[in-house]
């Protein structure tokens, strides 16, 4: 599933593009990126991972408009220093990306696209992604299926789909900036509206390249995943 990481150097110019610009409709409303995590804001925590990864240079973080002080602030407060700018999200994931990587400095060789509601990111999930797509042009970290994955038909199973062909794709997904921006201002001219980022490229034909995600890398959706990610955070503690 995974290849062997390509001894390359990073360039020096690694954005990434935080995306934090959904409703939270799944939270009943409730802004999840501004929910305590351990005392600290989900938001906090994500920009924090980044801020943190030495092969990370600059920070974007796309959002809705009404969350551009706020976010700026809560920056601010948490000593975000390589954040370089909040800018306005779009209708949909590839426009509020498309932003993103547009608002990214000039000379930004890698973008890494990462979903504001994973807060547990590791360094080691960043940084591998990043060697990857410094070696490939495009990377994005993976965790093996778990469960059996069964095809449905009519409300009956069909068939088993093989589980050691499967994998649950995580962020950050990392690109080269010129491949991820023809990739979305292809989808944009399409009409397409990829909840993925890897979708976008794959459809230029440009193959994704498999890194090493974590189980703890979580997506906070639901309330339940507020406590598992608390869970995670403390034993980490410990």
């Amino acid at each position: 599933m995974f290849g062997k990481r390509k001894k390359k150097a990073v360039p020096a110019a690694v954005c990434a593009v935080i995306v934090a610009a959904g409703s939270s409709r799944r939270m009943g409303g409730e802004n999840k990126l501004l929910l305590p995590l351990g005392d600290v804001p989900v938001l906090a925590h994500t920009l924090a991972a980044f801020e943190k990864c030495a092969d990370v240079r600059d920070i974007v973080l796309v959002c809705r408009e009404q969350d551009i002080v706020p976010y700026t602030e809560l920056a601010r407060t948490f000593g975000i220093s390589k954040l370089r700018t909040v800018t306005r999200g779009g209708g949909s994931r590839t426009a509020s990306v498309l932003a993103g990587v547009n608002a990214a400095p000039e000379d930004t060789a890698l973008v890494a696209v990462h979903d504001g509601a994973r807060p547990l990111v590791s360094e080691a999930v960043i940084s591998e992604a990043v060697y990857a797509a410094a070696a490939h042009g495009a990377a994005a970290p993976v965790v093996p299926v778990k469960d059996s994955i069964k095809r449905i038909e009519n409300g009956v199973i069909a068939a088993d789909v093989p589980r050691d062909t499967l994998a649950a794709v995580q962020t950050p997904q990392v690109f080269a900036r010129p491949l991820l921006l023809r990739a979305l201002n292809e989808a944009a001219r399409q009409g397409q509206a990829y909840t993925d980022d890897c979708a976008a490229v794959e459809a230029l034909g440009q193959p994704v390249y498999a890194t090493h995600g974590s189980y703890e890398n979580i997506k906070i959706t639901t309330p339940e995943d507020i406590a598992v990610a608390e869970a995670l955070l403390q034993k980490e503690e410990i």
